[in-house]
């Protein structure tokens, strides 16, 4: 019988298909676990470079990475905190929030002293528009800066919105939506650390 005969018969197209995505799927296994580690390497170090970001400098000497617990989020999923402490002691928290900016969910890592003030900010996700909403990225502008030393008292709660919204930040021309969803965020935030905050920082309640 010959090679032509052969396909006649027999369903050569799939069979050929099948063996492909097979051998396809295998190599893509393959590479995952030559690289996944290296990968899980990457994302860590990622982290510790945005966790140095929102803190100040010796504001912590523990393993932030390590030092960590999970509690429901403000929108009901888990958040993992980052547990800063000094000399045994815990002295804020770090976690991210997110809000729905303009194009997409923007995701806000946010860092707070025990008082509940904002020692830092920094987005690390977003898919605004670039050269209008982007300025919230501290590579573009230096807006991200403005959220450091606000609390819930300073500025009070119904100011913490964009000027347009008679609140106390700064918008953008043309992309109001994407500060005032880090706002949102940022302000979530305060008030999840408000409620959590014995949880949070180890505090024994009576």
């Amino acid at each position: 019988m010959t090679l032509a005969e052969l396909r006649d018969r027999l369903p050569y197209q799939p069979l050929s298909l099948g063996i492909v995505a097979l051998l396809a799927s295998a190599a893509l296994s393959v590479a995952y676990s030559a690289t996944k580690e290296h990968i899980a390497a990457a994302e860590l170090h990622d982290m510790q470079m945005s966790l140095a970001q929102v803190l100040p400098t010796g504001f912590t000497d523990n393993d932030l990475l390590a030092d960590t617990l999970t509690l429901t989020g403000p929108k009901g999923q888990p958040l993992k905190i980052h547990v800063a402490k000094k000399a045994g002691t815990a002295t804020g928290a770090v976690f991210q929030v997110a809000e729905r900016g303009y194009a997409g969910d923007i995701v806000v890592l946010m860092a707070v002293d025990a008082q509940g003030t904002v020692l830092g900010a920094r987005v690390l996700k977003h898919t605004e528009t670039p050269g209008l909403g982007d300025k919230i990225d501290i590579a573009k502008a230096p807006w991200i800066e403005s959220f450091a030393g606000k609390s819930l008292a300073e500025p009070a709660p119904e100011r913490w919105g964009v000027k347009k919204d008679s609140g106390v930040f700064d918008q953008f021309a043309g992309a109001t939506i994407t500060p005032r969803a880090v706002v949102k965020a940022v302000k979530g935030g305060l008030d999840f650390f408000t409620a959590h905050r014995a949880e949070i920082l180890g505090e024994k309640t009576s």
